[in-house]
C-alpha cells in the first residue's frame, strides 16, 4: 500500500496557505488602488514594503496557529519527529514551526523599521498596524487563541478585509478616507458568508473534533440564516454606497457578482429546506463570489 507520508515541502506549503496570501495581496492592492484611482502621488517603495509586511504577518499567524494546534496534540508532533508510524506523519515539527514564526516576525519588525525610517509610520498607520498584529496574535496564540472559539472567523474577516486594505491606502497617504469603509464593508460580509458556507460541510466533523467554528457556535440553522443575511447585506451596502455618491465606475464591477451571490444564497436556502447538497459546487460558488468581487474592485481601481 503506498505511503501517504507528507513531504516537508508539501507540509510547509499547506501551512503557508497560498490562497490566503493571494487574498491578502489583492486586498492590500485594493486599498493602495484608491490612491491610483484618485491620481495622487504613489510611493512604490512603501507599497512593496507594506505588501511584504502583510505577507509576513499572515505567515507568522499561520505558523503560530499550527504550532499551538500541534502543541495541544502531541501525537502529531511525535510523528513529525519520526517516532510514530510512517503512514500519516507530519514532517514539520513544532520546533521548526516556531522557528519559522520567529523568522517571519523578525523580518516583519525589520520592515517596520524601514517604514519608520522612510517617514511612513504616521499615528494612524501605527494604530492600524498595531490592531493587525493584535488580531493576528489573538487569533493564533493563547490565552486568547480565537481560532477555535467561534470568533476567529470574525477576527480574520476584520483583519483581511478592513485592516489590510486600510494599510495599503494609509502607507501612501497617511490619513483615512470614508471610501475605504464603503469599499471594504461589503467584502467583510461576503468573506464571512464564504467562511460559513465552507464550514457547513465539515459541521459535524468539527463538533466531533471539538473545533468551535463560527458555524458550530451558531448552530447550522442560525448559521445558514446568517449566511443568507450577509449575502443580502453585502449587496445592500454596495447599493447604499452608490446612493452616497460613489462613482458608478466603482459600483458596477461589484454588481457583476450579484448573480453568483444570489446562487450561493439559493444553494444554502435549498440545503436548509432539505434539498440535495452539492458540496463542491457550493465551495466554488462561495469562493467565487468573494474572490471575483475583490479582483474586479481592485482591477477597477488600478486601471480606472
Amino acid at each position: 500500500m503506498p505511503s501517504t507520508h507528507r513531504t516537508p515541502l508539501a507540509d510547509f506549503l499547506s501551512i503557508s496557505s497560498w490562497p490566503n496570501l493571494l487574498a491578502g495581496a489583492f486586498l492590500y492592492a485594493l486599498g493602495a488602488g484608491i490612491v491610483v484611482y484618485r491620481g495622487d502621488m504613489f510611493d512604490w517603495r512603501n507599497f512593496w514594503l507594506g505588501l511584504a509586511l502583510v505577507v509576513l504577518l499572515q505567515l507568522s499567524c499561520s505558523y503560530l496557529t499550527t504550532y499551538y494546534t500541534r502543541l495541544q496534540s502531541p501525537m502529531l508532533d511525535r510523528t513529525a519527529d519520526g517516532e510514530g508510524s510512517s503512514g500519516d506523519g507530519i514532517p514539520l515539527s513544532r520546533g521548526m514551526l516556531l522557528l519559522l514564526a520567529i523568522t517571519t516576525l523578525t523580518a516583519g519588525a525589520m520592515i517596520t523599521v524601514l517604514l519608520l525610517a522612510a517617514g511612513a509610520l504616521t499615528p494612524v498607520v501605527v494604530l492600524v498596524l498595531g490592531l493587525a498584529f493584535i488580531f493576528a496574535f489573538a487569533y493564533a496564540v493563547p490565552p486568547f487563541r480565537l481560532v477555535y472559539t467561534g470568533y476567529g472567523e470574525l477576527v480574520m474577516a476584520i483583519l483581511l478585509t478592513n485592516l489590510v486594505p486600510a494599510l495599503g491606502y494609509l502607507l501612501q497617504t497617511g490619513e483615512m478616507t470614508s471610501l475605504l469603509g464603503t469599499l471594504t464593508f461589503p467584502l467583510t460580509a461576503l468573506y464571512l458568508a464564504m467562511v460559513l458556507a465552507l464550514s457547513l460541510e465539515s459541521y459535524y466533523a468539527d463538533i466531533k473534533a471539538g473545533r468551535q467554528t463560527l458555524m458550530v457556535r451558531l448552530g447550522w440553522q442560525r448559521g445558514m440564516f446568517l449566511h443568507n443575511v450577509l449575502i443580502l447585506v453585502a449587496y445592500l451596502l454596495i447599493g447604499i454606497g452608490m446612493l452616497l455618491s460613489m462613482a458608478w465606475a466603482l459600483t458596477w464591477p461589484r454588481l457583476l457578482t450579484l448573480p453568483i451571490g444570489l446562487f450561493q444564497f439559493w444553494q444554502i436556502w435549498q440545503i436548509g429546506n432539505g434539498g440535495k447538497t452539492r458540496w463542491k459546487l457550493l465551495r466554488i460558488t462561495a469562493i467565487a463570489t468573494f474572490a471575483i468581487t475583490v479582483y474586479l474592485q481592485a482591477f477597477t481601481l488600478w486601471v480606472g
